[in-house]
């Protein structure tokens, strides 16, 4: 089938059938274009969406993907990046293999198409200016053959007539055969045209206009090609990513068939053990006898002295409620405005008698004496609220291990980096010195040394910190009664101060007590108490102080002084309104900031109290 023989007289259909053809291409282009369009904003959207719910860096959320089920979403997250890309790809490849092709090839279709029908309206032209030719040609010729019939005519008329002259019928006859050889000539000109006309003819419908139709429909059918071409592209695109995106489909399934929820809880275990017992049994206490004892330091003391060897109030261990319970706390001491009589010096009254144990125990934890078991924190580290200390005692023992132990592991890092960059600085070095022309040797020592130090100290850190993890780890695995007698919450302080002296917060009848300062809460675990602060060297004498008014101490940690009297200072007021002295070598304790003038000299420690001080 040919256009050129079935369609030789259908140019103007053809013309308009070609124009819908290269429309049909062009609306496909735009709706290819519309497409990537569509595939780059769904993969920005996508982009959007996992970069949405991506963990913030150096946030809470990032501890939070340990968990199998987090990691698995997160993985989630991240192969719907890769998903995304995909539909890039998808996009780029439409574009340039489909979008930008086809704009290129609807260019040239156009121009090859204007010059197919530009040669078929030029033989249309010719065809009809040859048929122009032949009508002229034969209107001349019927046009002369009639004049001739008419000059004929009239000269047999004229030579019929005996009344014309000779010469008129000579004339008529000579006028008769012009017009014969006119219409003669009309003739032969006329069947030359119409041969050539119908040679052109011929020629214009068996060979010009089919080779013209032929080269437009051959390119009709490569427009066609050409399209499905590019509709099997269009599919191709998407059927090279399906397994890669099948990939990230896998990825998110074998994700979440790693959530390993034993594991999870297993992780929250290890993210919120204490490593603390659970609190034993609570005695019943008898309220029906009263109690008749007092609080005294022969009674204190005697019963830290017990709790050496064996276990308080006859051997079982006192569950402690810290995890659920406050206990209110005690008045503080008075304030250094106070007068002599806001401290009760005289015997106790028989209501004070019959107080409680626990409750004038908590007198005890929250008075000025309980600081002396914290010497060790107030010479070394004094903690804001809020703040931790740099040993993390401040939290229970499995957590601790696992902050010193990411500390250890962070600082080690740290001390890699600071090698690597020696390394290179190295050489470098020895480049220089090998090549003096690309650079002065001695212009790295500067910072070499600088990190050889700061390597030194990361050392001296890791050091540290590793030495606190030891004494973590050694005591972990212990599972003694005191153990089981541990409060839950470690004083916020250095580890100096964390085994000194938390019996004292457990009173005689097994009550505990709990109180926060504006600067610091004390949370410490109650263990036995030690001979640590009798074995510990006197501390220095900074001054002197006069008692101004007469302090009778009746609890543990104070000392009596009496009006007028010299003493020594061994450590001044914190701003919690007591002062600590020493009458000789055997008596220290505290007594009100109030009560005595302090004369504060760095050489007091070489001065005597002699009756010129007085």
């Amino acid at each position: 089938m040919s256009w050129g023989t079935e369609l030789w007289d259908q140019f103007d259909n053809l013309e308009k059938h070609t124009q819908w053809g290269i429309d049909v291409l062009e609306k496909y282009i735009k709706f290819v274009k519309e497409r990537t369009e569509i595939e780059l904003s769904y993969a920005k959207q996508l982009r959007n969406l996992s970069k949405k719910y991506q963990p913030k860096k150096n946030s809470k959320e990032e501890e939070e993907y340990r968990y199998t089920s987090t990691r698995a979403f997160l993985a989630t997250l991240n192969e719907m990046n890769d998903y995304a890309g995909q539909h890039e790809v998808i996009s780029e490849n439409m574009t340039s293999l489909i979008t930008g092709e086809l704009t290129r090839y609807v260019q040239e279709l156009k121009q090859e198409r204007k010059s197919h029908f530009h040669d078929g309206r030029k033989a249309q032209q010719h065809i009809e200016t040859c048929w122009k030719q032949l009508e002229a040609s034969k209107r001349r010729f019927e046009r002369d053959c009639k004049e001739a019939d008419r000059a004929q005519q009239y000269f047999e008329k004229m030579d019929a007539d005996i009344n014309v002259t000779k010469a008129d019928v000579e004339k008529a006859r000579q006028q008769a055969q012009l017009r014969h050889q006119m219409a003669e000539d009309s003739k032969a000109e006329y069947s030359s045209t119409l041969q050539k006309f119908n040679s052109e003819q011929h020629d214009h419908y068996y060979t010009h206009i089919p080779n013209i139709f032929q080269k437009i429909q051959e390119m009709e059918e490569r427009r066609i090609v050409r399209i499905g071409e590019s509709m099997k592209t269009f599919a191709e695109v998407d059927r090279q990513v399906i397994p890669i995106i099948g990939k990230c489909l896998d990825e998110i399934t074998k994700a979440a068939e790693s959530i390993d929820h034993k594991n999870d809880s297993q992780l929250v275990i290890e993210a919120f053990k204490s490593g603390f017992e659970p609190p034993g049994d609570i005695d019943f206490e008898d309220f029906t006898q009263p109690m008749k004892r007092t609080v005294s330091e022969s009674s204190l003391s005697n019963s830290r002295g017990d709790g050496k060897s064996e276990p308080k109030f006859g051997g079982k261990s006192k569950g402690k409620l810290w995890p659920f319970i406050k206990k209110n706390k005690p008045p503080p001491p008075p304030p250094a405005s106070a007068s002599p009589s806001a401290v009760p010096n005289g015997p106790q009254s028989p209501k004070q008698q019959k107080e409680p144990l626990s409750h004038r125990f908590n007198e005890f934890m929250t008075s000025k004496p309980k600081i002396h078991c914290f010497r060790s924190l107030k010479r070394g580290l004094s903690l804001k609220l809020g703040a931790g200390p740099e040993d993390f005692s401040n939290l229970p023992p499995e957590q601790r291990r696992k902050k010193l132990q990411q500390k250890v592991d962070e600082l080690n890092r740290d001390i890699q980096k600071e090698m690597d960059q020696r390394d290179a600085l190295t050489k470098m070095k020895d480049v220089y010195i090998k090549n003096p022309q690309m650079g002065d040797a001695a212009s790295v020592d500067h910072r070499l040394a600088e990190l050889g130090q700061n390597i030194e100290k990361l050392r001296i850190e890791v050091q540290k910190f590793e030495g606190w993890l030891a004494e973590v780890e050694g005591r972990l695995p212990m599972r003694t009664e005191q153990a089981r007698r541990q409060s839950g919450l470690y004083e916020a302080q250095n580890t100096s101060a964390v085994n000194s002296c938390a019996q004292d917060r457990e009173s005689p009848d097994g009550s505990y007590t709990e109180e926060q300062s504006q600067e610091t809460e004390m949370k410490v675990p109650a263990t036995d108490f030690d001979d640590e602060f009798d074995d510990e060297e006197p501390l220095p004498t900074i001054g002197t102080c006069k008692a101004l008014y007469t302090f009778e101490g009746q609890n543990e940690g104070t000392i009596s002084v009496a009006e007028g009297e010299m003493l020594y200072v061994i450590e001044e007021d914190k701003g919690d309104g007591w002062t600590r002295i020493r009458r000789n070598e055997d008596e220290e304790g505290y007594v009100p900031t109030s009560y005595v003038e302090v004369y504060l000299d760095k050489n007091a420690k070489d001065v005597q109290i002699t009756p010129e001080n007085l």
